[in-house]
């Protein structure tokens, strides 16, 4: 199955994630198909905390991906900043 998730970087106590989609059955952190966002949960100032391209999970989300709960939150916030 393909799953749409939040793969961690950054480094330690400075997390950032990639939003991507992936197999589920690949590591967090391993191989993933397609990166379609990102979110800084400790941005400050100028720094952008979130970005996801929404065409692009719709896309996938037509062909079968399944969002986790983490990142159908963040798609939601996205969509209504867009607005």
């Amino acid at each position: 199955m393909v799953v749409i998730r939040l793969a961690r970087g950054g480094s330690k106590k400075r997390p950032f994630y990639n939003i991507v989609v992936a197999n589920s059955q690949q590591r967090r952190d391993g191989r993933f198909i397609e990166r379609v966002g990102f979110y800084n949960p400790v941005a400050s100032g100028a720094a952008e905390p979130l970005r996801v391209a929404i065409d692009r999970v719709n896309y996938w989300i037509g062909v079968g991906a399944q969002l986790s709960p983490t990142v159908e939150r963040l798609v939601v916030q996205s969509k209504k900043a867009a607005v």
